[in-house]
């Protein structure tokens, strides 16, 4: 259960951070556009990661001694 909260609280909103930061701040800083271009490209990247990996990942069982 704790991948998938994972999966929807840090992956989603990587993606979704990622996104704001390449379609709408970069347009508005000419000077820097490509860099926050990047920046919010590898962060979308890594919250697409991070979500799948949420959700591939399989429970483990309790050592209990």
């Amino acid at each position: 259960m704790a991948s998938k909260q994972i999966s929807i609280g840090i992956g989603i909103p990587m993606i979704v951070v990622g996104a704001i930061l390449g379609f709408f701040l970069a347009p508005m800083e000419p000077n820097l556009k490509d860099t926050i271009e990047f920046v919010g490209s590898l962060i979308g990247i890594l919250g697409v990661l991070i979500f799948i990996a949420g959700l591939i990942t399989r429970k483990t069982t309790e050592i209990i001694n």
